[in-house]
């Protein structure tokens, strides 16, 4: 390989931009309309225009990057995390244009990047898995008699992708038609998709995986655990390697699922093996990622790895060694997401006026963006990660509360004063297991408590002595929903855009009757669905936009008398 094009954008673009520096290779980025300017673009050495905005126009479109590819003469495609990465038609495409595909084989990928396929292999390696639908479609019909042996909770899943994209818990049996509807519509925007499965959901459960490097000569390793538990709606936040409080017998299990699963597939590249641990200790497969995953750096902080320089050493054939380094201190990685924590994690786009990253000892910042860079509603809502280090759990911590009191940013609200929130409960910041009481869910309970303890650090901090009043202080962001409840999206008569993004459904006609509380639109911005409901009863007059468009915030939707 000499020249490596990446189908991706933002932080992971920027990230792969770096390894190809450091390991000698051509970098080759791809931008759309609004990402021209963007620092994967700035610091690769060639840039190609992919004319369009939205996601099937440009990251998703596959003979575009394929063009590009053959007209700048990259010889390799690192595919990166979400869009194409763990899509198979266009991994044997790139194989059959005579590129190297920085990953595992399209077959490979089709076993496991489905989740369905994933589970069969793993009931294949002796590897307990959850109950599930998975083996005939997912209808209503289908849905209903499991839930009927099984009971509630359960969970839709994307059969394809990750990120949290395309899921929904289902708690009541009238939500099952609604949930699974969402999950397939979301799913088919974010990765061209919409093929859905249902599973039983597990309460108060921890999200653990395993980081693993595999080669051509069939050499498998783990490189080290990570717990994801910290998620708000299945999108993980905040990450750690390796993963606390677990028994040598549950790592144990891990190491061996994780080397059996990816054996029997014959697995080459980087992946991640993802699992539940029960409040009952036990371990249940979830899904593979056939790809980097977003917290990948937590891994290379605590072994000194260079994840995708890896993935390019396999890509050019080598061996992955057989010594696995011994983990050397803690590392935490926080997601740093332009949505609004005091508004139900409202996607937040627009401009960064100000942004100022923390460093110091044992912090690390990856970031897609810089101070004065616009964020676009037409992708995910990932800023930038901080990636803290420290010789332990507990230095890590205190490493974070002091990066998190560097860390501004100004003309987005983000999460970043949820986090500092997070790093200040006992709860996460245990000493031993015992005290150790985070799921998946702890998020989504504990969000009021939270939210309200984040006000006390959204506030832009004054100079010592300089006599200002507490009018005088500045807050960009908008707690008047700090309860974590949403205020209706939607404006007296006249209904408009309560953000910038794609209309998913019109569900109205014009001379329709509504009343308060009605669903009338269902809008998507940085692959979050959001509802547009009815503030007030009335008669719509007169429908503005189309299904499929995109609109700016406060766009007039449609007309209400």
């Amino acid at each position: 390989m000499k020249k490596i094009l990446i189908a991706n954008r933002g932080e992971i673009a920027l990230r792969i931009v770096r390894a190809c520096r450091d390991a000698g290779y051509a970098s080759v980025a791809i931008v759309s309309d609004v990402d021209r300017n963007a620092p994967h673009a700035r610091f690769a050495d060639e840039v190609y225009h992919l004319e369009g905005t939205s996601p099937r126009e440009t990251y998703l479109n596959q003979a575009a990057i394929l063009d590009v590819a053959a007209r700048s003469s990259a010889d390799a495609i690192h595919p990166g995390y979400g869009f194409l990465a763990e899509n198979e038609i266009f991994a044997a495409a790139v194989m059959d244009a005579g590129l190297v595909w920085i990953g595992p084989d399209a077959a490979v990928i089709a076993r496991l990047g489905d989740k369905v396929a994933a589970r069969a292999v793993a009931r294949e390696a002796g590897v307990p898995v959850l109950p599930s639908i998975d083996e005939k479609a997912l209808t209503i019909e289908t849905a209903r008699s499991f839930i009927s042996e099984h009971g509630l909770p359960v969970i839709v899943k994307a059969q394809n992708g990750g990120g949290g994209r395309g899921m929904r818990i289902v708690r009541e049996a009238y939500e099952l038609e609604s949930q699974i509807a969402a999950a397939e519509r979301e799913a088919g925007l974010a990765f061209g998709r919409a093929q859905c499965f249902l599973e039983r959901y597990v309460e108060n459960a921890r999200h653990v995986e395993t980081q693993c490097l595999a080669d051509r000569h069939g050499r498998v390793v783990v490189l080290s655990t990570r717990d994801c538990s910290l998620q708000r709606r299945q999108q993980k936040l905040v990450e750690e390697a390796p993963a606390p409080f677990l028994t040598d017998a549950q790592n144990a299990t891990l190491v061996k699922a994780s080397v059996d699963i990816l054996s029997i597939v014959g697995y080459c590249g980087a992946a991640t093996c993802e699992y539940l641990v029960t409040p009952e200790g036990k371990v249940y497969f979830l899904e593979v990622n056939t790809r980097v995953q977003v917290e990948h750096p937590v891994t290379e902080e605590v072994t000194g790895i260079d994840i995708i320089c890896e993935m390019f050493r396999i890509a050019e054939g080598e061996h992955v060694s057989e010594h696995v380094p011994a983990l050397r201190g803690h590392a935490m990685e926080f997601r740093i997401n332009a949505e609004d924590p005091w508004a139900e994690f409202r996607p937040t786009p627009g401009p960064i006026m100000k942004l100022n990253l923390p460093s110091g000892p044992g912090v690390r910042s990856d970031f897609g963006y810089v101070s004065g860079d616009t964020i676009p509603p037409y992708y995910d809502s990932l800023v930038g990660k901080l990636i803290v280090t420290g010789s332990d759990r507990n230095e890590t911590i205190q490493r974070a509360r002091r990066a998190f009191r560097e860390f501004e940013i100004e003309g987005v609200t983000t999460i970043a004063p949820l986090h500092r929130a997070i790093l200040d409960r006992d709860e996460f910041a245990a000493y031993d297991a015992a005290d150790f009481k985070v799921s998946t869910k702890w998020i989504d309970i504990e969000l009021p408590a939270l939210a309200e303890a984040a006000r006390a650090f959204i506030s832009v901090a004054t100079p010592t002595g300089s006599g200002a009043s507490d009018d005088d202080i500045v807050s960009p962001y908008d707690t008047s929903a700090v309860q974590g409840e949403a205020e209706p999206l939607s404006y007296r008569r006249g209904i408009k855009a309560p953000l910038s993004g794609m209309i998913l459904e019109i569900c109205v006609s014009e001379g329709d009757a509504i009343s308060y509380g009605d669903v009338l639109a269902v809008m998507e911005s940085m692959k979050m669905e959001q509802q547009v409901i009815a503030e007030t009863s009335g008669t719509v007059t007169r429908i503005n936009v189309q299904e499929g468009s995109y609109i700016d915030m406060d766009a007039d939707i449609m007309g209400v008398d």
